[in-house]
């Protein structure tokens, strides 16, 4: 059964899209930048077609949600209907409020590099909840359901084409920068989705175990893993307790280790994904 969207989700889809609606409208298209993403396609045909930017953004939108809904079937998902709709609207509104909008800065490199971290934040938002903003994302679930290339290349491709159309509007330092703000939004992108991921992993031996794990357990609401172990130095018998924690949960239970066994030697490592059932402040949770 296909999981409802929650409360907490649409928050989420609400202001992920108007960071990224935000993005176009106020930085990329008065920039007159072509970064590749189905937006800077619209600002090109922008050129050709004598529509608003939101009028062209919906037409596109519902054109590739029926190729979605056609050719991804039952895995096309609902989320993505929401986005495709809010942009367009966000953009609509924001033409109402400001019809004319000027350049943020006089340099258009500082320009797509501002477009870059806000429109990533956007997107890593939206991607956290599984969901994304439409567009190419759909293209690139199609060219993976039936010339099996995988969505991020076909995002990178996509994103390459998008930004080499700028060719046929504007001049070759547009191209160029284009083309450069293309591949920085995804190094960009990566860098978000994969730091919101970001856990400790501690081991730590104390006779004192007990009491760490309880701790572990009750106040931070997290599993705890018990390893039996014997000291290479003298041979006596131990026990290792390992936990995976985030960020702010590893510096309470260093506070706590530190209170009750300063003599604790403990080691920690970053660990980039977690996979399974593990959720904050799930009582569930089988570790």
């Amino acid at each position: 059964m296909r999981k409802k969207i929650n409360l907490k989700e649409v928050v989420i889809l609400l202001v992920g899209m108007f960071i990224i609606s935000f993005a176009i409208y106020y930085i990329m298209m008065p920039s007159h930048f072509v970064v590749g993403t189905l937006s800077g396609f619209i600002l090109v045909l922008s050129n050709f077609i004598p529509l608003k930017i939101s009028t062209l953004t919906l037409i596109l939108n519902i054109v590739l949600l029926v190729v979605g809904f056609v050719c991804i079937g039952k895995e096309f998902g609902g989320k993505t209907v929401i986005t495709s709709f809010l942009l367009p609207l966000y953009l609509r509104i924001f033409e109402i409020i400001t019809p004319t909008v000027s350049e943020l800065t006089g340099n258009r490199f500082l320009n797509v590099v501002c477009f870059v971290l806000v429109l990533s934040i956007g997107q890593a938002m939206l991607f956290n909840i599984n969901a994304s903003s439409g567009g190419l994302d759909i293209v690139a679930k199609v060219l993976n359901k039936y010339m099996h290339v995988e969505i991020g290349k076909g995002l990178m491709i996509g994103g390459f084409v998008i930004a080499a159309t700028s060719i046929f509007v504007y001049d070759k330092d547009t191209l160029v920068i284009s083309i450069v703000g293309t591949y920085l939004s995804g190094v960009v992108l990566d860098h978000f989705i994969d730091g919101s991921h970001i856990r400790k992993k501690i081991s730590i031996i104390s006779p004192e175990y007990s009491q760490m794990q309880e701790f572990i357990v009750k106040k931070l609401n997290r599993g705890v893993t018990l390893y039996p172990a014997i000291g290479g130095w003298d041979n006596k018998d131990r026990m290792e307790l390992v936990t995976i924690l985030q960020k702010n949960e590893y510096a309470q239970l260093l506070g706590f280790v530190n209170k009750v066994d300063p003599k604790a030697f403990v080691t920690v490592a970053t660990v980039g994904e977690v996979i399974g059932q593990w959720n904050p402040h799930q009582r569930n949770v089988k570790y």
